[in-house]
Order: structure tokens, then C-alpha cells, then sequence
């Protein structure tokens, strides 16, 4: 007899765990019916509300990229600025260094090159006016010849 209501206590234990397990999931469901006829009667509510808080993300997404955009501008146009200034100070250096390699040399540059025009220039009119003042005549600078011409080039027999 002691079988037997071990036995019957079993199958009531058996019972109780399947009716709760039907309950849970009869609620479950349920559960779910609610939400779904609670998101179709809401939906329409719900979709504004989503479009109200993507309006808000948008526009703060926005004012976000702008500043950054404008951070990025600066800090390129500040190290164009100082590429810049360090271009034109190497250049400067660089000028200095051939400038007294050639003078070092012996060549002389366009300005000493100028200079030497301007003073043979004054030079040449110094002696016209002495010369005048003597009464000789000053001679023309003889007239420049023309470049001589290149040959034709032949054509190379086949």
C-alpha cells in the first residue's frame, strides 16, 4: 500500500508540474496577444515617437559633425600654414648656401651682373661726353651681325 501512494503522489507531483508548465505557457501566450494588439492599437503613437526621436539624434548627429569638420579644417589649415613657413625658410637657407658656393667660386650672380651694366653704361657715356667735349667723334658701335643659320639637317638614306 505504501507503493501505492508513493505511486499516486508521483503522478499528482506529475500533474501539478504539467498543469503549471500549461499555465506559464497559456499566459505566455497571452502575454503575446497583448502586445500585439497593443502595438497595432499604439502604432501609429509608436512611429511618431520614433521619427520624433530620430529627428533629435539627427540634429545633434549634425552640430557633432559640423564642430569636428570644423576642428579637422583648422588643424590642416594650421599645418599648411607651418609646412608653408618651413618650405619658404628652407628655400631661404637653401639660396643662402648656393649664393655663397658661388660666390665662393668666383661666379657672379645677376645682381653683380646688373651692377657691372649700369657701370659700363655710365662709363661708356663718361667718355662720349670727354670726347665731345674734344671735338673727335665718337664711332658707332659697329652693327651686329646676324646669327649664323644651322644647316638643314639630311634626311638619313634608307
Amino acid at each position: 500500500m505504501a507503493k501505492q501512494i508513493k505511486r499516486k503522489s508521483v503522478i499528482n507531483t506529475k500533474q501539478i508540474a504539467a498543469k503549471a508548465i500549461t499555465d506559464s505557457a497559456q499566459q505566455i501566450w497571452q502575454a503575446g496577444l497583448g502586445a500585439f494588439a497593443r502595438a497595432q492599437q499604439e502604432g501609429g503613437r509608436f512611429f511618431e515617437q520614433l521619427v520624433q526621436q530620430g529627428k533629435k539624434l539627427e540634429s545633434t548627429t549634425r552640430q557633432v559633425a559640423e564642430t569636428a569638420m570644423k576642428t579637422v579644417k583648422k588643424q590642416a589649415a594650421d599645418t599648411v600654414d607651418d609646412a608653408t613657413g618651413r618650405w619658404d625658410k628652407l628655400e631661404q637657407v637653401f639660396e643662402e648656401r648656393v649664393s655663397r658656393s658661388l660666390n665662393k667660386l668666383g661666379v657672379l650672380t645677376a645682381k653683380d651682373v646688373d651692377q657691372l651694366t649700369r657701370k659700363v653704361a655710365d662709363l661708356n657715356d663718361s667718355v662720349r661726353a670727354l670726347m665731345a667735349k674734344q671735338g673727335v667723334k665718337a664711332k658707332k658701335a659697329p652693327a651686329r651681325k646676324p646669327a649664323a643659320k644651322r644647316p638643314a639637317r639630311r634626311k638619313a638614306a634608307k
